[in-house]
């Protein structure tokens, strides 16, 4: 669906990324209008597929997943059977927060949330044990500098 934009649409958008959960009262004070019409607004936004599901950030590492994993995998097989196990073992794994087909050298890359080496070696077992994958690089992230899912309005 295409759906034009304006500068206020992009003023509630900048304030539901900041925090989805403050009242239509106070998005429609931060943004200068009244709450009928942003209401309609978020209303028409939501049906036109720019804003998706509400969730809740979480703090991986008060809830124990102190490690990061950014995994790189190669693969010898690009038929569509191989392709379809592949993602459907991805989708099966809540530690994948995140999975790209990328262009170049390295076919995926993902972003793998575990507590520690131990669970992150369980995850790379149980993963090579269900598609086979030419080669699989993990780099361990020792800090995380910058991380948002805010969108540049």
């Amino acid at each position: 669906m295409d759906v034009r934009i304006d500068d206020v649409d992009r003023k509630i958008l900048a304030q539901l990324q900041r925090d989805a959960s403050q009242s239509l009262d106070d998005i429609a004070r931060e943004v200068g209008s009244s709450k009928t019409p942003v209401w309609n607004r978020i209303r028409k936004l939501r049906e036109a597929g720019v804003i998706g599901q509400h969730t809740v950030v979480l703090d991986a590492e008060a809830l124990g997943f102190e490690a990061c994993f950014f995994v790189l995998i190669r693969t010898s097989s690009h038929e569509a059977d191989w392709q379809a196990a592949f993602l459907k073992a991805l989708k099966n794994r809540p530690e994948v927060q995140e999975a790209h087909r990328l262009a170049g050298d390295i076919d995926y890359i993902l972003k793998v949330r575990v507590k520690n080496a131990r669970a992150y070696d369980a995850f790379y077992q149980a993963l090579i044990s269900e598609v086979r994958v030419h080669n699989v690089t993990a780099l361990l992230s020792m800090e995380e500098i910058k991380s948002t899912t805010m969108l540049p309005l």
